[in-house]
């Protein structure tokens, strides 16, 4: 029930006619969580979400910014002052201000760090030394941690004496007095023992932590395959810095996800960017895709003959170029989805690529008979339908080579093959398609 009037007041606050005074937006903020504030930030034009944060009390800000996208962040962040982003983000986690203060200019961040305690900022400098893609970036060191050789008894009270248990917490740690890891005990295990059995008897000390170097990528996959809420985090001498919990890896993945589909178009910019930023932000693949239909023209060029000779060979060509561009672009889709997913390995590419020339051929096939028939209906030509649906398979073919082979390159480059694909896969579905068609008509009709 309350979240629904959350919504209704999302509703009322994003509405521009519904003429609020600047009391009453405060006062139905107020009624918002941070990451409904930072929905309805993010579902704001550039002015109307500046005029909104700046209704914000200076401890909500905190909040509110670390649930916002990076760029929406920055862009807030870059009008506040120190002194107000000191104060905004100093109730926060570790994690969280680490995520805030990296994208800041570095004369800015020492700055900030600079009016904080100096027990906070030898917190944050610390986070602040592993990149934010990494387990160590996402750590936070609000870590209990107890000996092997203590009592559940005394770990017992230890956790009553805590006060109140850091979020997430469904498991403490066990470290000898170097802090070196040794396991961890869960606080299922904690209840239901005997109050006089040793740590280190009940303790599992055969699962493996993470260390400060693993991509956030892969530690978000061994979150979502062991259907872990924390995991403990060790620096290169396997001493316990720290732990990652679920709700970090939720927003790995959902940011992951978020690249990816906005790489598909070239694109990565916040949806209400102001007009010069969203442009230079797409230009680049604008300008790629540019070039590439140049190669795709030129290589019609090379057949303005036979095209001047049969102009129809003009009205059919985009039907073959435009299915391998569609074709191409599913197996694209799946392809890189396994990748994301860690699934696609040396072992089993060759399987998918047998499966997905299976499915380009059986499609082809189908796909070829109905083209040829409704171009025989068409031009009464029985050599052209032949030719087009011949020239369909084999670039429905090429579709599954690009589809797969593309990304795969890319990656071995150290490329994004999201970004990229689309636009070299559709390049090469539109040369094959010309060449095979074109090609074709001037071999069998000139």
């Amino acid at each position: 029930m309350e979240s629904s009037k959350n919504k209704d007041n999302l509703k009322i606050i994003l509405d521009d006619s519904s003429d609020l005074s600047l009391n009453q937006i405060r006062r139905l903020l107020n009624k918002m969580s941070a990451s409904e504030i930072a929905h309805a930030l993010e579902s704001s034009p550039p002015t109307q979400r500046t005029l909104l944060f700046s209704l914000l009390k200076t401890e909500e800000e905190g909040d509110v910014l670390f649930e916002l996208g990076e760029e929406i962040q920055q862009d807030l962040v870059s009008k506040l002052s120190n002194e107000e982003l000191t104060e905004a983000v100093k109730e926060l986690e570790l994690d969280e201000i680490v995520d805030i203060l990296q994208n800041l200019p570095e004369e800015r961040m020492k700055k900030i760090l600079s009016k904080m305690s100096l027990v906070d900022r030898k917190r944050i400098e610390m986070g602040l030394i592993y990149p934010d893609n990494t387990a160590g970036g996402l750590l936070n060191t609000d870590v209990i941690s107890v000996r092997p050789n203590n009592s559940i008894e005394v770990v017992i009270s230890y956790l009553r004496d805590q006060g109140e248990l850091p979020e997430n917490t469904d498991k403490i740690f066990v470290v000898n007095d170097d802090n070196e890891y040794l396991g961890e005990l869960s606080i299922s295990s904690i209840i239901t023992s005997n109050p006089l059995r040793i740590v280190k008897e009940i303790m599992e000390s055969d699962i493996s932590p993470l260390k400060t170097d693993q991509d956030d990528k892969e530690v978000a996959i061994l979150f979502e395959r062991n259907d872990l809420i924390s995991s403990p985090v060790i620096d290169e001498n396997n001493k316990l810095i720290g732990r990652i919990t679920i709700d970090d890896v939720v927003d790995v993945i959902r940011e992951d996800a978020d690249q990816n589909l906005l790489g598909m178009a070239g694109v990565a910019e916040d949806t209400f960017a102001p007009p010069g930023r969203a442009a230079r932000s797409r230009v680049f693949w604008l300008t790629m895709n540019l070039i590439t239909a140049f190669i795709a023209s030129s290589t019609i060029n090379l057949f303005q003959d036979v095209l001047d000779k049969i102009v129809y060979l003009a009205i059919l060509m985009p039907i073959v170029a435009s299915m391998g561009g569609v074709a191409a672009t599913q197996t694209l889709t799946i392809v890189l989805r396994g990748l994301t997913l860690e699934q696609i390995n040396t072992s089993n590419i060759r399987w998918l690529f047998k499966r997905e020339l299976a499915v380009s051929i059986l499609n082809g096939i189908v796909l070829s008979l109905l083209v040829g028939f409704i171009t025989y209906a068409w031009f009464q030509e029985t050599i052209l339908s032949i030719l087009i649906s011949c020239a369909l398979i084999i670039n429905l073919i090429s579709s599954v080579i690009a589809g797969i082979l593309v990304p795969l390159i890319l990656r071995r480059f150290n490329q994004d093959p999201a970004i990229g694909g689309s636009v070299v896969v559709t390049t090469v579905t539109d040369v094959v398609g010309f060449l095979s068609f074109l090609g074709l008509a001037t071999i069998y009709l000139i």
